[in-house]
């Protein structure tokens, strides 16, 4: 009953009734015909959402986790003292405040499976949460919101979740996926830099005096010394991709992630799909099948093999359900699928069925995204008048333009692909990682001429569709999302194609627009090809959340691509 009352605690707070748990005509697959867009209505509906999808420490809702089923657990970093107001949420919320085991210095320094039951991890300000099932504050979808509460002129909450972020470094070891037990053993896409620029590059961060001016300083020079901590996590072994000097995503843990427990399908899903499609991996393509044999209720001696082949029965119930037809998934096929989750793009086949070979991959994205975590560095440390650390860091980029030149720069074909590290050889699959590059800085006038003449592979009538393959999968054709479009359209803005910017980002607010007049929601993904909401995922993730986070500020962010656009035309 404390767990019930808790969770409709958390419906409620973020503004949806219990018919979100329902079919909306998205989701059972019906097509209603559209209405008329208002982008007024769109505007204040994301005005309004900010308060609705703010999270503290001090508020029971913030607790809840529909992922898992358990009691909620709030959990202190092992050297740091509960507050007052939190230890006061024992009797509030009925909620259990304990430390973790031991102080955190990195990824994997403690294991989610060492903690008597998942739980948050504390920290000290507000933050912003996507909405729905996604009630923690997340790596990658933090950047894109905090540009929207940056551009709605909510500075001091921006500037608090980056010192949230700042928190995690010190105290967890890194940016983590969100604050969720079951997530110390991996990050997210690295945008640590682009946050901690924005927040003080904006004059409204730090007070415009002497005393403003002194604590911007003493912020940045913190933040700077916590970046280069996190930037550490890219450079561990297990993050590297071979012997190419780039990275790639992984994640410590083993066997399937914990948080999948609300989903019971998915994995029996993925062998059911694989079982239909024999030819679709193969011990080449892969590194190693993705298949094994297995029983439903395994005796210890069978229990004993999978836990060296596939997962271990007896410690995870997740892993206990992932079985259909006598098989079970390899243990490759887990490190990949972990791997997919860091990436933030969980699933496509962009790295083979269900992304079960993301480990074995440099990719476009991440490389792109660290290279410009190299120059933030740099930048920075030419502001706190650190030449000597300013060289290092543009050296480490210089090397990572090199590599990625060397192995992900397709010339022939105009496009930046990702690199199979283990097979040595090029991916063919068009993605929309390939404008990753425009953004970050590191593709030249020349290659970004030649990766704007292919658009065509990702431009659809809503917005940029993830890529030019229909696999089923939300990450995929037609689908859109949020954080991408704006990779795409700043990249573009920031590479001089003005007209594609603008063009690109009329596009999507008008499809956020139209599914927001529809149904009175702004959602985590759109079918760019309809222009819509119409979402149907034929495997995997099939709900279309509703909040959301990163389309608000997204939205918000595309309209002032539009505006500028339209005020230097004028001028």
């Amino acid at each position: 009953m404390k767990l019930l009352r808790l969770l409709l605690l958390a419906f409620a707070a973020i503004g949806i009734s219990c018919a979100w748990a329902q079919e909306t005509p998205q989701d059972s697959g019906a097509v209603a015909a559209n209405k008329a867009p208002d982008a007024a209505a769109t505007l204040a509906y994301i005005h309004d959402a900010w308060t609705t999808l703010t999270r503290s420490m001090t508020d029971c809702h913030s607790l809840v986790d529909i992922k898992v089923t358990a009691n909620p657990i709030l959990y202190m970093p092992a050297e740091v003292p509960a507050p007052p107001e939190v230890s006061a949420l024992s009797e509030k919320c009925n909620v259990k405040v304990v430390s973790l085991p031991r102080r955190i210095e990195k990824l994997g320094d403690v294991r989610p499976e060492e903690l008597p039951a998942a739980g948050l991890l504390y920290l000290p300000n507000p933050y912003v949460v996507p909405g729905g099932r996604f009630n923690e504050m997340y790596g990658w979808d933090s950047y894109f919101i905090l540009l929207g509460l940056e551009a709605d002129h909510h500075e001091a909450l921006a500037k608090g979740m980056v010192d949230n972020f700042l928190f995690e470094i010190e105290h967890y070891g890194v940016v983590l996926n969100a604050n969720r037990t079951y997530y110390l053993t991996r990050s997210q896409p690295p945008f640590l830099t682009s946050m901690i620029r924005a927040v003080y590059e904006n004059p409204a961060s730090f007070a415009a005096t002497p005393a403003g001016r002194t604590e911007a300083r003493a912020w940045l020079e913190h933040a700077y010394t916590l970046a280069e901590k996190d930037y550490s996590t890219w450079t561990r072994p297990e993050h590297k991709a071979g012997v190419t000097g780039l990275a790639r995503y992984f994640d410590y843990g083993t066997g399937p992630v914990p948080e999948m427990a609300d989903d019971s399908t998915y994995y029996s899903d993925v062998i059911r799909w694989l079982e239909a499609h024999p030819k679709a991996v193969s011990a080449e393509e892969a590194g190693a099948p993705y298949l094994v044999k297995g029983a439903e209720s395994p005796n210890e001696t069978e229990a004993a093999r999978l836990k060296l082949t596939s997962c271990d029965v007896k410690a995870s119930v997740v892993c206990m359900r992932a079985y259909a037809d006598g098989y079970r998934l390899s243990k490759d096929f887990y490190l990949g699928d972990r791997a997919m989750r860091e990436s933030g793009f969980d699933p496509s086949f962009r790295f083979g069925p269900f992304d079960g070979s993301t480990h074995h991959y440099a990719p476009v994205c991440l490389n792109s995204l660290l290279y410009r975590y190299e120059r933030d560095l740099e930048h920075i440390a030419l502001l706190l008048g650190n030449g000597t650390e300013a060289s290092r860091w543009g050296k480490r980029a210089q090397m990572r333009n090199a590599a990625i030149h060397r192995y992900l720069w397709k010339p022939q074909q105009g496009v930046f692909a990702d690199y199979d590290f283990e097979k040595h050889k090029s991916s063919d699959y068009a993605y929309i990682s390939s404008l990753y590059p425009l953004w970050a800085g590191v593709a030249s006038r020349e290659e970004a001429v030649k990766v704007v003449a292919k658009l065509s592979l990702f431009e659809r009538p809503g917005g940029l569709s993830m890529s030019h393959t229909d696999s089923g999968m939300q990450w995929d054709e037609p689908f859109g999302w949020a954080p991408t479009n704006w990779v795409g359209v700043a990249g573009l803005d920031a590479a001089g194609f003005r007209d594609d910017s603008r063009r690109l980002a009329a596009k999507w607010d008008a499809t956020v627009d139209q599914g927001f007049a529809n149904d009175g929601t702004i959602r985590e993904k759109y079918n760019v090809v309809s222009g819509n909401a119409n979402v149907q995922v034929s495997a995997g993730y099939k709900t279309n959340v509703i909040g959301f986070g990163w389309t608000n500020a997204v939205y918000l962010k595309m309209k002032q691509i539009a505006e500028t656009q339209r005020a230097k035309a004028a001028d």
